[in-house]
């Protein structure tokens, strides 16, 4: 039995809506994809309804239009730096101790943890338990079915501010398209990204995007911190700008086309040429200069990411290194660059095992989108009342001709 699921992935760059068929074995065949510019978006918020709904509403034609289903319901990306987490504990009395521990007992317990005093204009989007104690024994992953009298549970509980979600479900739902769930990027690029081995052993997920660089630490295969910092790709491209005196449109092309994030492995006799602001003429530029700005600013951007590393404790439980992905993280040199910042082993990440459209999802980029696709099997695996889609047209017909024809 397939089941059909979509994510959309609304990114201060791009939109992606993603549409996805997952079998019983858990494995995803990508049958539909609807991308477009982002347009009223800013470091993951919306600072335009207009144009962010007409934009998401764009996307999500193509992908209809793509994989011939009508799209109805969609798991959707949240980042910015309005996100905010901390790590929270609960404890429940088992209630039928005779039976073991039941899925009810877990979500209380997971209810308990996520009872928490709230920030003004805050709302709960994530409760994602890390490890749980049975009767004192500690370091129980899944309690389920064991007899004990105390349930604890250390969980990390991830908010967001309630304005810039009621403005994204606007946004979706203006669309013509409900929200199943709204899903923390960084959460999601982990599914696709990350081996379970990296999970287990310790590893850092950078998300770096457009405007936001989204941080999750996993340990022990459970997510043990997460922070979102309001700066990726697009404040590289306005210190292109400013320094080569360009049009913001125009720095991205030419960070795209001829940026390297590390000088020292730029030839001295590469050039490319320009048309800088206030010159009538085309101006010949070395690339070596263009890496120097672009090195200046991918690691002040992987600075902070170590700072927050730091700051989480967890910078000494990460044998696996840092996985880099999101557009940025093609940026040629920038892999080198982050294992000197970090002297970790750091990899490029891009989804794996996925089948169908794979030539247009295999990137950095698609992360998240693909991640939100296979978001529902990881965390909601039990039966139906969750399907994103109706059946294609051609589907149905096919349907209601064998329910005709004898035999």
């Amino acid at each position: 039995m397939e089941r059909s699921v979509v994510g959309i992935d609304i990114g201060s760059h791009k939109i992606m809506v993603l549409v996805g068929e997952i079998n019983d074995a858990g494995d995803t065949r990508v049958v539909g994809v609807g991308r477009v510019p982002s347009r009223g978006i800013k470091k993951g918020v919306v600072v335009n309804v207009t144009e962010a709904t007409a934009a998401i509403a764009e996307a999500v034609e193509r992908a209809e239009q793509s994989s011939g289903y009508q799209i109805e319901r969609a798991y959707v990306g949240v980042t910015g730096s309005h996100i905010s987490s901390h790590n929270s504990q609960g404890v429940v009395g088992v209630a039928r101790r005779e039976r073991g521990i039941m899925p009810d007992d877990i979500d209380r317990a997971l209810e308990a943890a996520g009872a928490i005093v709230l920030p003004q204009n805050q709302e709960l989007l994530h409760i994602l338990p890390r490890v749980y104690t049975v009767d004192g024994q500690e370091g129980v992953r899944d309690p389920l079915g064991m007899h004990g009298f105390r349930l604890e549970v250390e969980a990390h509980v991830v908010m967001g501010s309630s304005t810039v979600v009621q403005n994204l479900t606007k946004c979706v739902e203006g669309a013509g398209v409900e929200v199943s769930s709204l899903v923390l990027t960084s959460l999601a690029a982990g599914k696709p990204v990350l081996s379970e081995m990296e999970r287990e052993m310790g590893v850092v997920l950078v998300d770096i995007g457009e405007g936001t660089t989204d941080i999750a630490i996993f340990i022990e295969s459970t997510v043990w911190h997460t922070r979102t910092l309001a700066m990726g790709g697009e404040y590289i491209t306005n210190d292109i700008a400013i320094g080569l005196r360009l049009p913001p449109e125009v720095a991205e092309q030419v960070k795209l086309r001829h940026g390297h994030a590390r000088a020292a492995q730029v030839a001295e006799d590469e050039r490319f040429t320009i048309s800088p602001y206030g010159e009538n003429s085309p101006v010949v530029v070395p690339r070596w200069r263009l890496a120097e700005i672009i090195q200046a600013r991918c690691e002040e951007l992987l600075e902070n990411v170590q700072k927050e590393i730091k700051r989480s404790g967890y910078d000494g439980l990460l044998p696996a290194g840092l996985v880099l992905c999101g557009g940025t993280a093609q940026l040629p040199g920038l892999q080198e660059l982050a294992r000197d910042v970090f002297e970790l082993p750091v990899q490029i990440g891009a989804p794996k095992n996925i089948s169908g459209l794979t030539d247009q999802v295999q990137e950095p980029a698609a992360a998240v989108a693909v991640g939100l696709v296979q978001w529902t099997p990881m965390w909601e695996e039990a039966g139906g009342g969750w399907r994103a889609l109706r059946s294609p047209w051609w589907r149905k017909l096919g349907e209601w001709l064998r329910a005709l024809l004898p035999g």
